[in-house]
C-alpha cells in the first residue's frame, strides 16, 4: 500500500529511469518499517489459502455461515 498510495508523486518523474529510481527509494525506505513474520509456522497455511479472522484460523467458513443463518 505504501507504493500504491504515493503513485502520484512518481507520476511525472521526467524519465523512466528517474521514476524507477524514485519507486526504488520509496520501497527501500518502507522496508525498514516492515514487520517480520511472528509465526513462521503459519506461512504454509496462508500460502495454502487458509482464512484468518482476528488472528484466529477459520477452519470451516461455510458451516459457520449456515449456523448463523439458521439462528
Amino acid at each position: 500500500a505504501t507504493v500504491r498510495l504515493r503513485q502520484r508523486v512518481t507520476k511525472g518523474p521526467g524519465s523512466r529511469a528517474a521514476g524507477i529510481a524514485m519507486a526504488f527509494k520509496l520501497i527501500e525506505s518502507a522496508q525498514s518499517r516492515w514487520r517480520a513474520v511472528n509465526a513462521p509456522h503459519l506461512v504454509a497455511l496462508v500460502r495454502a489459502g487458509a482464512r484468518f479472522e482476528n488472528g484466529k484460523l477459520v477452519e470451516r467458513p461455510d458451516d459457520q455461515a449456515a449456523e448463523k443463518q439458521a439462528a
